[in-house]
């Protein structure tokens, strides 16, 4: 899993996840399988469960939301514990806690076995827009100065004596994410001025070796081959 090209992985994990999202509601055995698929993942890739559980909470308000769905739905009703729950909200509720935890987790053991540089990289192998990229590219290279910036200025600000906790006093906060977003704005000129003066064209420097052999791209693709075969046999049995 680690050794994989950063573009099969991120198109297995495409593709499994547009399979998972096209799976009817209905078909629950079928998302046993896709769940056990990905366990297999995990634990091909090393990647502990724990590690998963935690980071995979970052869906909880999507879940408090489903919670509400089978007291709001309409139609046929059925009772439960002294509960009149909507036969189509839980299957509304259950649709999204099932899709957007496969969906999570497929995406967090992509960024546990990929480096945010070769993800970059993967997606401009992939045709990605240059756009895209080069703004992703940018971002990781200078979030560190910036968070370092808003630091020194949360220092400033409190070496004055003036650390504002309460509603009225936002402005202070106001202030620096403004000073610091024209300090950003001003590097990001001086940056761009340096690469033109440079050659830049408009395109940075690609890597020129280390593409997807043909066993990587047939290694990727076992994982949504498999989740397409069990989506066929859901809706054709």
């Amino acid at each position: 899993m680690h050794r994989l090209a950063p573009e099969v992985k991120i198109l297995a994990t495409l593709l499994f996840t547009v399979v998972v999202v096209a799976t009817p509601r209905e078909e629950l055995w079928a998302f046993g399988g896709y769940a056990v698929l990905l366990a297999a993942v995990a634990g091909a890739a090393g990647v502990p469960m724990k590690w998963l559980a935690r980071r995979a909470s970052i869906e909880l308000p999507f879940v408090l939301l489903a919670v509400a769905l089978p007291f709001a739905g309409h139609g046929e009703r059925v009772g439960w514990l002294g509960m009149s729950l909507s036969v189509d909200g839980l299957y509304g509720a259950w649709n999204i806690v099932a899709k957007g935890t496969l969906g999570v987790v497929a995406s967090l053991l992509l960024a546990a076995s990929t480096t945010m540089r070769d993800l970059i990289v993967g997606l401009d192998r992939l045709r990605c827009p240059a756009v895209f990229t080069q703004i992703a590219t940018f971002m990781l290279r200078y979030l560190d100065i910036l968070a370092d910036d808003a630091r020194r200025m949360r220092i400033a600000r409190l070496s004055r004596g003036y650390d504002p906790r309460f509603l009225w006093q936002v402005k202070a906060f106001a202030v620096s994410v403004g000073s610091l977003f024209l300090r950003a704005y001003e590097r990001g000129e001086r940056v761009y001025l340096a690469m033109v003066s440079r050659g830049y064209d408009g395109r940075l420097p690609r890597p020129e070796a280390g593409g997807a052999t043909a066993a990587q791209w047939a290694q990727s693709a076992v994982l949504p081959a498999a989740a397409a075969a069990i989506a066929m046999t859901a809706v054709l049995r």
